[in-house]
């Protein structure tokens, strides 16, 4: 892989944020940007409700962090991450009912079968409490924004 790709970091955040607490994944993105400005090799992605078109971005880098609302069986703002074959185990495993046009699995599916699956990747989910009409997440949700962008941060030091 070409090394000014492989630099490279792609944060993917994920969510519909008519939908609450859904939407988690692009307000912590959001934080993010500000939180990580300095970082001139991160790019950012509002991947909304994920399109085919992503596949793009994730085969064009060689490190991936997705954060999305999950289910974790866990109280709301719980937040884990999962990386690399944890990412791919929890991915093939999830069974959750979606509003994405299209599931993650299928973006890491098309990337495998391009031989353009990420080396580094991860997924930093966050419980939700609410799936409902509403433009900001629910309190608990809203509190773990920032152990999100902590997350982040600390994959970003571990994979230089």
């Amino acid at each position: 892989m070409d090394a000014a790709i492989a630099e490279r970091v792609l944060i993917l955040g994920l969510g519909n944020t008519l939908l609450s607490d859904e939407g988690v994944g692009i307000h912590a993105l959001n934080a993010l940007q500000t939180h990580l400005a300095d970082y001139t090799d991160v790019e950012f992605i509002d991947g909304g409700t994920l399109s085919f078109t992503l596949a793009g971005p994730i085969g064009k880098t060689d490190r991936l962090i997705v954060i999305d609302a999950a289910q974790l069986h866990a109280e709301p703002g719980a937040v884990q991450v999962f990386v690399d074959a944890d990412m791919d185990r929890y991915l093939g495993s999830n069974n959750k009912r979606s509003v994405h046009e299209v599931g993650l699995i299928d973006l890491m599916i098309i990337a495998r079968l391009t031989d353009r699956l990420p080396q580094r990747r991860a997924l930093i989910g966050i419980q939700p409490r609410d799936i409902d009409w509403g433009d900001q997440p629910s309190a608990p949700v809203a509190a773990a924004i920032p152990k999100v962008c902590d997350l982040a941060h600390e994959l970003i030091r571990s994979w230089q």
